[in-house]
């Protein structure tokens, strides 16, 4: 943060224009806009697809919660993942309807990567997560169709995998379940090949 220049507040967050996605990260304000159709199709997908074996308990073991952009109170910093997960037996029920945030950080998030939010989940986001114990990361780029797992090492992030391409993976902490990754891939137009 600039010298002089006072933290970020709550009340910067809601004068955000709408559509617009806040964050504060190291008291600084961090915007974005809403994300392209691949991007909001990665998510969608993740969620479909993790919380029905994960989060339900169909045809798979159950013993998540997952959220898709729950916003994050850790320390100062306010983050929103596209997806988080916690293990139920660190957060037996989910916070009430009616609370806006948690301040439990979660045991898995999922960024999905846009041009615009890489670097902010790389080199902002994913430290803040190390230090508040959050133990596995993916990183989904939908641009270059890979998924990167991170586990959470001592005193950083190991690269763990990386898949591409359109094949079913398992990926962790998830692996119990095949990921079919082609799922999460929006057909390429001819201008974007």
């Amino acid at each position: 943060m600039a010298k002089g220049k006072k933290p970020a507040t709550y009340e910067d967050l809601e004068a955000l224009p709408v559509g617009w996605v806040g964050e504060i990260l190291e008291d600084e304000l961090v915007a974005s806009p809403r994300p392209a159709l691949g991007h909001a199709n990665v998510g969608y997908v993740l969620s479909v697809e993790l919380g029905g074996p994960f989060r339900l308990g169909r045809g798979g073991p159950g013993g998540w919660w997952i959220l898709y952009e729950p916003e994050l109170h850790l320390g100062r910093d306010i983050l929103v993942p596209d997806l988080a997960g916690w293990r139920r037996e660190r957060m037996p029920k989910l916070p009430s309807p009616e609370e806006p945030f948690t301040t439990l950080a979660p045991d898995w998030v999922g960024e999905v990567l846009s041009p615009s939010t890489a670097s902010i989940d790389r080199e902002r986001k994913l430290p803040i997560y190390h230090r508040e114990g959050v133990v596995y990361a993916w990183l989904i780029d939908p641009l270059a169709r890979t998924l990167e797992v991170y586990r959470r090492g001592p005193s950083g992030w190991v690269l763990t995998a990386t898949h591409e391409g359109e094949q079913p993976v398992r990926a962790e902490p998830f692996d119990a379940v095949p990921l079919e990754l082609g799922l999460l891939w929006l057909e390429r137009t001819p201008a974007s090949r």
